[in-house]
């Protein structure tokens, strides 16, 4: 089995971010239904996908729901960074804070992830 963790950096203010976490969606979406073992970190500007991504009106909002029980959390030092904390912290989706306030990457890698980032 692969175990894959996606990590999602890209902003939300062009249409190639749009794009981007389309795809970082639709990736996460395919291991999960071939069996693989699959982990989605919202970190940098990629934060702020959260609060957009949880509106029932936005457009991805239903491929999000659908990978949503693979969602780790989000950065607590970036979304602080990047305003978009208190915000995350009215949805589902945990802060991580494992190493000096950021998701820890190195904890993956040595649990045998393997780190796709968009």
């Amino acid at each position: 089995m692969t175990k894959v963790a996606i990590v999602v950096l890209a902003d939300t203010e062009t249409h190639g971010d749009l794009g981007r976490i389309a795809n970082a969606l639709t990736s996460a979406k395919e291991f999960g239904e071939a069996g693989d073992e699959v982990t989605v970190v919202f970190d940098g500007a990629g934060t702020k996908w959260v609060p957009e991504l949880s509106k029932p009106d936005h457009r991805l909002n239903g491929d999000y729901e659908k990978v949503k029980g693979s969602i780790a959390g989000a950065c607590d030092y970036c979304a602080n960074a990047f305003g978009v904390k208190d915000e995350i912290e009215k949805t589902d989706i945990p802060l991580l804070e494992e190493y000096s306030g950021h998701p820890s990457l190195q904890r993956l890698v040595s649990q045998g992830y393997q780190v796709i980032t968009f």
